[in-house]
């Protein structure tokens, strides 16, 4: 089982169904395989083979999805790449998952420029997708102009050979890519076109950027089935509702942020989008006050799911309303979660502990780093990090998310990374970096520091400082705070919860 022929079969048995949708862009599904075919034709020709990485450092369009089918027909490895990165954090994920080529735009091309020379790219292998002459670049366009439409030949694929690698970890230090194979991509398709009652004639849309994991969620069902994919540009919720009424869709996957954007929006409501069945959260805990107002605009369509890109997942259905609106659910089919103490034990129902999985749908493991993976997959159980608990009925309630860990608008930030840039700063003796809410993003960093010696420097001249520095748009820190001292435990560690629970009280937890 792998997922190389999804399209070539779509295009065998309903040649004349609406594939993709972006922008201008209509394909049905011959038209698109035909396209892909192009694709992959023009990617072997650069001599790449099964396994080589291909990367994108693009936005939401066509092409990327070009590459995402080319990759599944050919056996390549897609990379996706965010394209808020550059510099270091962008050196060091594509010299850790052995990039052999990059598809970009001249919009992003300056930002791979900047790296290129501290990579090992043949320069025939990087691509440009929207300019004919850029220097440095092969044109993509010209290259799949030429290329045959039919299926590439005498590749030999199957379920255990990986298919991507998602980076999900911070943008510098040492990067984690999570591999992901057909097997598992397959999985996608099947257990969440299920749990979210997709079926052929579906219409889903997406407007988030589609290098993220929680992409796939729907990605992966809508082409299972030869549904009709709508792949927004950027995500705007004006220009999503009504691209939505137009297009009749059925099906949206959104981050909390986008979805608190949409509830700010009078129109956004059940009797203008008669044809949503399901609104899926994903990326953060989605607080309760918004839970319970998209259920009032859009009674019975509410999904959300918690989980990690490594394989654990939980699901609050539609119909889990009432008490269960608090939690995150439950495991979908084939999946098994646990709750387990510093020792390892299971606990009972109720008892607080690490969240544990396991399933059909787990990573391989992390790229080039067995020593991290048998930190992680322990006997066949994902450890989480995050800490949590379950009731009597089996449903998951989370307490924390992973230790730190921030998460804002779907995007996972690491503190240290932050930090590692603040403690560069020649006033700043400490820096402790965590999570505050934001009513955008769900959460964003704040810093809090303590000076080497009163006075040295104001809050706003670090901010500044720090944010100038940063690798990524999403590592700015949204505030400093000038501490004398930072509350310590009896060992002399630094009690960040203490810190970051000051911020939270008073407002909804994250569930």
């Amino acid at each position: 089982m792998h997922i190389g022929g999804l399209l070539t079969r779509h295009a065998r048995y309903r040649p004349d169904h609406t594939a993709v949708i972006v922008g201008d862009s209509r394909l049905t599904y011959r038209q698109f395989n035909a396209r892909v075919n192009r694709v992959a034709h023009a990617l072997l020709d650069l001599g790449l083979r099964k396994g080589d990485k291909i990367a994108t450092l693009l936005p939401n369009c066509l092409e990327l999805l070009d590459v995402y089918w080319a990759a599944a027909k050919t056996g390549l490895v897609v990379v996706p790449m965010s394209t808020l990165l550059r510099g270091q954090g962008l050196t060091s994920l594509l010299r850790d998952s052995d990039t052999a080529a990059v598809v970009t735009s001249t919009a992003h091309a300056p930002v791979f420029d900047a790296v290129r020379g501290e990579l090992n790219i043949a320069p025939d292998r990087c691509l440009v997708i929207d300019a004919p002459d850029l220097p440095g670049y092969r044109d993509y366009q010209a290259l799949i102009a030429t290329m045959p439409d039919t299926d590439p030949q005498h590749i030999e694929l199957s379920r255990d050979d990986p298919y991507n690698i998602m980076y999900s970890s911070g943008t510098t230090g040492l990067p984690k890519g999570i591999v992901l194979t057909h097997g598992v991509r397959a999985g996608y398709g099947t257990i969440f076109a299920s749990s979210y009652r997709i079926v052929p004639e579906s219409i889903i849309l997406h407007a988030g950027a589609l290098v993220f994991n929680g992409a796939f969620l729907t990605f992966m069902p809508a082409f299972y089935l030869g549904t009709t994919y709508i792949l927004m540009k950027a995500f705007d919720a004006g220009q999503l509702i009504t691209t939505a009424a137009r297009e009749q869709v059925t099906h949206i996957k959104l981050v909390p942020s986008q979805i608190v954007a949409l509830l700010n929006e009078p129109e956004f409501n059940a009797q203008n989008l008669p044809s949503i069945e399901m609104i899926g959260s994903v990326g953060a805990p989605l607080h309760l006050e918004h839970k319970l107002e998209l259920e009032r605009r859009f009674p019975n369509r509410l999904y959300e799911l918690y989980g990690l890109t490594e394989g654990l997942m939980t699901i609050l259905d539609k119909y889990h309303r009432g008490e269960k609106l608090g939690s995150v659910g439950v495991p979908p089919p084939f999946m098994e979660i646990k709750i387990i103490d510093d020792q390892g034990n299971e606990l009972p129902a109720g008892a607080v502990g690490e969240i544990c999985g396991r399933g059909p749908l787990m990573m391989t493991g992390y790229y080039g780093r067995p020593d991290l993976t048998e930190q992680t997959i322990v006997n066949g159980w994902l450890h989480s990090g995050d800490v949590g608990y379950v009731d009597a009925d089996g449903f998951l309630y989370l307490v924390d998310r992973k230790k730190d860990l921030i998460i804002s608008g779907g995007i996972n930030v690491f503190p240290r990374d932050i930090e590692e840039i603040i403690v560069q700063h020649p006033a700043v003796r400490e820096a402790a970096v965590f999570g505050v809410p934001s009513e955008k993003w769900g959460e964003t960093p704040l810093a809090a520091v303590v000076l080497k010696e009163s006075g040295l420097a104001s809050a706003e001249e670090i901010l500044q400082w720090t944010n100038a520095r940063v690798e990524a748009g999403y590592q700015k820190v949204s505030q400093v705070v000038i501490m004398e001292d930072f509350p310590r435990s009896a060992a002399g560690k630094t009690l960040k919860r203490v810190m970051r629970d000051a911020y939270w009280q008073g407002r909804e937890s994250k569930i």
